[in-house]
């Protein structure tokens, strides 16, 4: 019998890509293969009202250079059942931040790394006078 890597997803906006993300992905290839659903510089505008720094394109060439990635796919902010259904997913791997969702499939939080975010970064270099 072959035994088949399970698909892991890891949903990320990664605005501005960092260690803690890293930390996530690397945890998460422990259980397969992983996948990141990047959400879209679209619906990063429409939830969080900004484009984010670094375009999809930019943030996807950045994350498929990650060791741990196999995959890169488009993605709403909003996971779905539909959409762990159609990308054939079998586990999902989230920061903690995401505790309230329900799944059809099995759901893996992990701790945010401490004092470290997109946001705080952006943040921290909006306070840098050049």
């Amino acid at each position: 019998m072959i035994n088949k890597k399970k698909r892991v997803l890891v949903d990320l906006s990664a605005t501005i890509v960092h260690h803690g993300h890293v930390r996530l992905i690397k945890k998460a290839k422990k259980f397969g293969n992983v996948i990141i659903a990047l959400t879209t510089d679209k619906e990063i505008k429409k939830h969080k009202g900004y484009y984010p720094e670094l375009n999809f394109s930019n943030r996807k060439e950045i994350l498929e250079s990650i060791k741990y990635v196999d995959k890169v796919i488009k993605s709403n902010l909003k996971i779905t059942n539909q959409f762990l259904k159609k990308n054939k997913i079998d586990i999902l791997i989230r920061g903690s931040d995401y505790r309230n969702e329900r799944f059809e499939i099995p759901v893996k939080i992990f701790s945010r790394t401490r004092n470290i975010s997109s946001s705080k970064i952006r943040k921290k270099s909006a306070k840098i006078i050049i």
